[in-house]
């Protein structure tokens, strides 16, 4: 009789760690060619792991424009300018993986919604090569970057009713510092959430806004959505106490 409230024990307690489930959004299961991206010319969403990825599009001839996020496998870390937005300038994704995501911003915010309310573990992030060219070396647009200068993003945790749980601001440059591999972030104090959103400020502005390139790259989105089970667990706990009773009166 020990040996069986032993093991029911054991099982209770793996319910109760069973009860959530950790996802990372990794976009190597998402299909794509080699060294290119995904850019559909229309609003839609894509999925990897747990997370919902909106990427806007607005026609304004040519081909343009988006914003939200995309995805690639691009691994250009040399061509400077607008023609190499979808590289990041590590040239891959997280440990040598082929997929990883590109966010545009644009003038609001990217953002990421989630099904269930949900825990985020954090993410890898790193600059685009666009970006990090354009803040290495200046371009018609931008001036290089030196003392005094940043380049931050700002991840807010939202709630089912898109009111604010926390944010997180994550340094992409200081000064001449200029973060050129993965870096893993912890996002867990934004809490409890069913949405992200994405935002880029820099030092470097003028009269229509930022001169700074607005892209990041991010890969590895863990997250853990917390399943309750209340009733299974109290099924559980008074099972046991029933058979403690009876091996009391044994």
């Amino acid at each position: 009789m020990k040996k069986y409230i032993l093991v029911s024990l054991y099982l209770a307690t793996s319910l109760v760690a069973g009860s959530a489930s950790a996802s990372v959004a990794t976009f190597d299961d998402l299909s794509l060619a080699v060294n290119s991206h995904y850019a559909p010319q229309a609003a839609t969403t894509f999925t990897s792991g747990a997370a919902s990825f909106t990427h806007n599009f607005t026609n304004w001839g040519g081909g343009c424009c988006w914003s939200g996020f995309t995805y690639s496998s691009m691994t250009d870390t040399t061509t400077a300018g607008y023609t190499n937005q979808y590289s990041d300038i590590t040239g891959g994704g997280v440990n040598g993986s082929a997929n990883y995501a590109i966010a545009n911003p644009g003038l609001s915010s990217s953002r990421v919604d989630f099904s269930t309310p949900t825990n985020v573990e954090g993410a890898y992030f790193t600059n685009t090569t666009y970006a990090y060219l354009s803040m290495l070396n200046g371009d018609s647009f931008a001036r290089k970057f030196g003392l005094g200068d940043y380049f931050t993003l700002k991840v807010t945790g939202l709630d089912a009713g898109n009111q604010v749980t926390g944010s997180v601001n994550i340094s992409l440059a200081r000064d001449a510092n200029l973060v050129h591999e993965w870096i893993w972030n912890d996002l867990s104090p934004l809490g409890t959430v069913k949405a992200l959103a994405f935002s880029l400020t820099s030092s470097d502005t003028g009269a229509y806004g930022m001169n700074t390139p607005a892209y990041f790259a991010m890969d590895n989105l863990t997250t853990v959505s917390a399943v309750p089970v209340p009733a299974a667990i109290w099924l559980f706990g008074s099972g046991l106490i029933g058979l403690i009773g009876i091996a009391r009166r044994k």
